[in-house]
């Protein structure tokens, strides 16, 4: 059975950083892309960053470029998302995904496995 297990969200004042934790069992992790969405309140899901199958190249949204930095650690079977200089607007639940296949993609059907998420809230 597939697990992704979000964590480390929280309610953090605007400008602070807070490091999400995507922890993943039953899925051949090192050979899979992953990424993170999020989605805001009465807004759709939106891609936030991926990551290929070795860590070797990533991507991010405009929104979050040079603030977010996605890893992972294929020994622990887990993929990070450093958050920094939280704004307002980054106010969302935060999904990680598996990927179908180890190149990254910015669009979801091509994630086939999801996790619960994790509420990540800004205050200004």
């Amino acid at each position: 059975q597939v697990q992704l297990v979000e964590s480390g969200g929280g309610l953090v004042q605007a400008g602070a950083s807070l490091r999400l934790s995507c922890a993943t069992s039953g899925l051949p992790f090192s050979t899979v892309a992953m990424a993170w969405f999020r989605q805001a309140p009465g807004k759709e899901q939106e891609f936030v960053a991926d990551i290929t199958w070795n860590g070797g190249s990533t991507g991010y949204a405009d929104s979050v470029e040079g603030r977010f930095t996605i890893s992972r650690d294929n020994a622990k079977n887990a993929v990070y998302l450093q958050i920094n200089s939280l704004k307002y607007e980054d106010t969302a639940v935060y999904y990680c995904a598996a990927g179908r296949g180890p190149y990254r993609s910015r669009f979801r059907d091509q994630y086939n496995y999801w996790g619960q998420g994790t509420q990540v809230t800004v205050s200004s």
